[in-house]
C-alpha cells in the first residue's frame, strides 16, 4: 500500500504550480508603487481672439505667436515630448522616460488644432494628446475637428483621445448616460482612426465616484482632470493633475508654471 501525501507536500506542490500560473500575470504589470513629476499641460485654443471675446474666452486662449514661442522655449530647454501611454508605462511598469519629459494636451479639438497647433507641433518634432468631442466631429462643424483631420493628426503620430460624446458634465448621472458619453466617443474614434483610445479628459474636470467607476469598466487607463500639479503615482492615474496655460501666460511664465509643483 502506497504512503500517503501529507498536507505540507501538497500545499508545496500548489505553491509551485500557482508560481508558474501567476507569474505571467505578475509580469505583466509591476505592483510597485511609483510616483514621478511629469508636467502635463492643458491648452484649450491656439488661435486670435475674436472681438468678442468674454473672460472664459480670453483666460482660454493662447494666441498663435506665443504658442509657438511656448514650442521654441520646449524644444531650446531640452524637453522631450511624450505621450500618456509612454507615462502610463512608467508608472505601471517602471519604463525609463526620456530627460524632461513633458506631455502637451490639447482639449475639445478646436479647429485651430489643425490650423494652428498641428503644423507648429510638425515644425519641432513634438508629439501631443487631443482630447476630441467626438459628437462635434459627427456634426461636421467648422470650428471643431473633422473626422478627416483627426485621422490625418492620428496618421501623424499624435494621440485623439476621448472627450465624451457631447462635453456634458460628467456628475451624478445614471449609468446608461456615462455608458454613452464614455463608449460612446471611444467606439467612434477607434472606428475613424483605427487606434483604440485608452486615455480620456473630464469635460470641465467634473467626475464623481460613478464615472471612476464605469471608467474601471472601460478600456481606459489614464484619465486628466483640471486640477493643478505634476506629480503622478501609480495608484491614481484615472485623476491626473495638469497645468493649465493660460491666454496671457508668456515664456517666462511657462517657465514658472513647468517648476510649480516640484
Amino acid at each position: 500500500m502506497g504512503k500517503s501525501i501529507s498536507l505540507k507536500t501538497i500545499y508545496g506542490l500548489l505553491t509551485i504550480v500557482l508560481t508558474f500560473i501567476l507569474a505571467p500575470i505578475q509580469s505583466a504589470q509591476d505592483l510597485t508603487l511609483r510616483r514621478l513629476y511629469v508636467p502635463i499641460l492643458m491648452y484649450h485654443y491656439v488661435s486670435p481672439l475674436p472681438a468678442n471675446a468674454d473672460e472664459y474666452r480670453v483666460d482660454l486662449t493662447v494666441e498663435p505667436a506665443i504658442f509657438r514661442a511656448h514650442l521654441q522655449y520646449l524644444a531650446d530647454e531640452g524637453y522631450t515630448t511624450i505621450s500618456l501611454y509612454q507615462l502610463n508605462e512608467a508608472l505601471i511598469n517602471g519604463v525609463t522616460l526620456p530627460d524632461r519629459p513633458i506631455i502637451l494636451t490639447f482639449d475639445d479639438g478646436h479647429i485651430d488644432h489643425y490650423t494652428e497647433v498641428f503644423p507648429a507641433l510638425t515644425q519641432h518634432g513634438f508629439t501631443a494628446t487631443f482630447f476630441v468631442i467626438t459628437g462635434l466631429a459627427d456634426q461636421s462643424r467648422s470650428d471643431y475637428l473633422s473626422w478627416a483631420q483627426i485621422q490625418e493628426m492620428s496618421n501623424a503620430g499624435m494621440s485623439m483621445e476621448a472627450h465624451t460624446k457631447s462635453h456634458a458634465p460628467l456628475v451624478e448621472r445614471n449609468r446608461d448616460f456615462l455608458i454613452y458619453e464614455i463608449l460612446g466617443s471611444l467606439e467612434s474614434l477607434g472606428a475613424h482612426t483605427g487606434h483604440a483610445p485608452s486615455m480620456f479628459a473630464y469635460p470641465g474636470g467634473r467626475y464623481d465616484d460613478a464615472t471612476l467607476s464605469l471608467l474601471r469598466e472601460t478600456p481606459v487607463q489614464i484619465a486628466v482632470t483640471t486640477r493643478f500639479g505634476a506629480w503622478h503615482t501609480s495608484d491614481n492615474r484615472l485623476e491626473l493633475p495638469r497645468l493649465r496655460v493660460s491666454g496671457n501666460l508668456g515664456v517666462i511664465g511657462l517657465a514658472q508654471l513647468l517648476n510649480s509643483d516640484r
